[in-house]
């Protein structure tokens, strides 16, 4: 298990959140236990020895730093029991938003809608991508980040909340193979890169002329990387955010729709209002009324 075949990919914000953890020993006969649909993500660390287990019509022969997430509407057993003292982390979480198992090579063609997304929680979706089984890069640290989370147990709720959260995103960190530049994918740096870019400059005549020097990627290559990882061009995606960002100045202030308008990128106060009304179902003063007495 070098480079994952299969990822799962989670939806976030919001993140996922830890419920539980611990750190088990099997002796030799000893078996995982035979169990199905248990709602929640089921991830398994080994420190030593071989666990030998299933989901679905797949199965795993874990060793020493290699992990495996278990997700929570399959199938999960025993292929056969320990032959060895085998010791392992586990680690329960659940997430409110979109997850789904994808091949690795369609990791960058999969992605969550940003509009709906948006609308839910109000902000714009990343995609945490979760290797399925692999070796862990870096076992040490994660071995210790699990002993941290059990010790947490043992002390007062109001600090061990924040204690577990925190090492539990430290473990979805170091997890997520858009972090570590040995599994990125050269599509997802350059929409990254471009949709910080835009970020940074939607208040500008924006062009393709520009981006394509800023970022040293022709215009039609930077078009395509957008298009697989946001689902959006870069010129819709810098409606979008334009949009989101006149959202904000209408519920914070109260400057006139034009001053919006101009603020935030668009020439014509029409043509603002009439992509507002298309994308949010209101006018941008109908959208404002609704969150004044």
């Amino acid at each position: 298990m070098s480079k994952p075949t299969e990822l799962v990919q989670l939806t976030a914000p919001p993140l996922p959140y830890f419920l539980e953890c611990g750190h088990t020993v099997y002796q030799p006969g000893d078996e995982h236990p035979n169990r199905r649909n248990i709602g929640i993500f089921d991830w398994i660390v080994v420190e030593s020895g071989t666990l030998f287990i299933g989901e679905a019509g797949q199965a795993w022969s874990l060793g020493a730093g290699q992990s495996l997430l278990l997700l929570p509407d399959r199938h999960h057993y025993a292929v056969r029991p320990c032959e060895e003292p085998t010791s392992f982390y586990w680690l329960h979480f659940y997430t409110v938003c979109a997850w789904q198992q994808l091949p690795a090579e369609e990791a960058d063609h999969r992605y969550p809608d940003a509009d709906e997304h948006y609308a839910r929680f109000l902000a714009s979706p990343y995609s945490l991508q979760l290797p399925k089984a692999w070796d862990l890069p870096s076992p040490d640290q994660t071995f210790r980040l699990f002993r941290q989370l059990l010790d947490s147990l043992g002390e007062r709720q109001s600090r061990a909340f924040w204690i577990r959260q925190q090492r539990f995103e430290e473990l979805l960190h170091a997890m997520d193979l858009r972090q570590l530049e040995s599994h990125a994918s050269p599509v997802v740096v350059v929409a990254e890169k471009a949709e910080a870019y835009i970020k940074s400059n939607y208040r500008s005549e924006l062009n393709s002329g520009q981006m394509s020097s800023a970022l040293h990627y022709h215009y039609n290559y930077i078009t395509r990387c957008m298009k697989q990882v946001y689902g959006m061009t870069p010129n819709d995606y810098l409606l979008h955010y334009r949009l989101e960002q006149a959202k904000l100045l209408l519920l914070k202030t109260e400057w006139p729709i034009a001053d919006i308008a101009a603020y935030v990128g668009f020439n014509s106060t029409p043509y603002f209002s009439n992509r507002f009304a298309l994308k949010n179902g209101c006018s941008p003063r109908a959208f404002r009324k609704q969150y004044t007495s």
